[in-house]
C-alpha cells in the first residue's frame, strides 16, 4: 500500500468518477483504475461499486476511507512541518452545519489577528460529516446543534467517535422568510399558517435521517418541500417562492443582507447550537481565540425583523 493509492481513493470518493478524478490527479484512466484494483487485492477489500454513472464507495470503502484520511492528514501536517516554506500554513480548520455566526467569527478571528501566512479552511457541511471531519482530525473544531428529537441520536454518534458537545446557546425555534412575505407582519407563526408555503431544508446525503437534519422538527411533513445544498440557495427560494426554513433565528445582516426577518414559531422544542471537539487532541492558541470568536458571534447575532417593505 502506497500513499499515493490513497490519495487516489480519496480524489475517486470525491469526484465519484474514475475518469474525472484521472483528470484531477493528471493521470491516465488505465493507470488510476489499475492503482485502485491493486489496492483493493492487496487489502482484500472491495473499495467502489462500478457503474456507467461512476464509482461509488462500498459500505467497507467508506470505513477504509475513514481510516486512509487519518493517515492522509498525518502525510499533510509532515508536510506543513517540514515543507513551511513551500507552502503557506495551516492554521485551523472549522466545520460547520449552515451557520451565519460561524463565518463572522471566522473574517474577525483572521482581520484581528496578524498572521505572516496561513492555510484556513471554512466549511459548510452536512451534519455527519461535521462530525466525521472533527473525529478524523480534517477540522479541529465543529459548530451543529442538537434538540429534544434528536439529543440521544447525535450523543451517541459523539461518544463513539471520542467527541464532546460544548453549548454556545440557546433558542426558540423561528422561521426565516423574506421581509415581503404575506406572513411578514405577523409576531409569530404557527405550523398552520405555514402551510401554504415552501419548507426548505438543507440535504443530507446518504445520511438522510430525521436525527441529522439541521433544522427543526425535521419529522413534521409540509405539503410542500425543497431539499437544497446551500444557504445562498436556500435564502434566494425564500425571496422567489415565498418559502421558508425552521431555524434558531440567529442571522448576520451584514453576511445575509437586511431582508430576511427571523420570526417566533410557536411550538415547544428548543435547540441548542454548540461546538464539537475531540477528546484528545486539545485545540492550540489559534482554535481556542476562534470559540471566543464565536461566543461573542452569538452575542452580537439575534432575530432581525427588518419592517416590510
Amino acid at each position: 500500500m502506497r500513499i499515493e493509492q490513497l490519495q487516489y481513493l480519496s480524489k475517486v470518493a470525491e469526484t465519484g468518477s474514475i475518469t474525472q478524478a484521472a483528470k484531477a490527479l493528471y493521470l491516465s484512466q488505465p493507470s488510476l483504475s489499475n492503482a485502485i484494483k491493486e489496492l483493493e487485492q492487496e487489502m482484500e477489500v472491495q473499495l467502489f461499486k462500478r457503474s456507467k454513472k461512476g464509482a461509488m464507495l462500498t459500505e467497507a470503502g467508506e470505513d477504509f476511507l475513514t481510516y486512509a484520511q487519518q493517515i492522509l492528514a498525518q502525510v499533510d501536517l509532515l508536510k506543513t512541518r517540514y515543507q513551511e516554506s513551500e507552502r503557506p500554513r495551516r492554521i485551523f480548520s472549522v466545520s460547520a452545519q449552515h451557520y451565519a455566526f460561524v463565518v463572522d467569527a471566522f473574517v474577525r478571528l483572521l482581520k484581528e489577528n496578524s498572521y505572516p501566512k496561513y492555510q484556513a479552511t471554512l466549511k459548510e457541511s452536512r451534519t455527519y460529516e461535521v462530525i466525521e471531519d472533527v473525529a478524523n482530525q480534517r477540522s479541529e473544531i465543529g459548530v451543529l446543534y442538537r434538540s429534544r428529537f434528536n439529543q440521544q441520536v447525535i450523543a451517541n454518534a459523539l461518544a463513539e467517535r471520542d467527541l464532546s458537545f460544548t453549548p454556545l446557546m440557546q433558542a426558540e425555534p423561528h422561521v426565516f422568510i423574506y421581509a415581503n412575505h404575506p406572513l411578514a407582519n405577523c409576531d409569530q407563526l404557527t405550523l398552520d399558517d405555514l402551510a401554504p408555503y415552501p419548507k426548505l431544508s438543507y440535504e443530507q446525503g446518504v445520511h438522510n435521517s430525521f436525527y441529522y437534519w439541521e433544522e427543526v422538527l425535521a419529522d413534521h411533513v409540509a405539503d410542500k418541500s425543497i431539499i437544497v445544498s446551500d444557504r445562498a440557495t436556500l435564502f434566494n427560494l425564500l425571496i422567489g417562492l415565498d418559502g421558508y426554513t425552521i431555524c434558531s433565528g440567529i442571522i448576520n445582516s451584514d453576511l445575509n443582507g437586511g431582508d430576511i426577518l427571523a420570526k417566533p414559531l410557536a411550538c415547544e422544542e428548543a435547540i441548542e447550537i454548540g461546538y464539537i471537539t475531540h477528546n484528545f487532541h486539545p485545540l492550540n492558541p489559534i482554535g481556542q481565540a476562534y470559540i471566543q470568536q464565536l461566543q461573542e458571534a452569538v452575542k452580537r447575532s439575534a432575530p432581525i425583523e427588518p419592517k416590510a417593505k
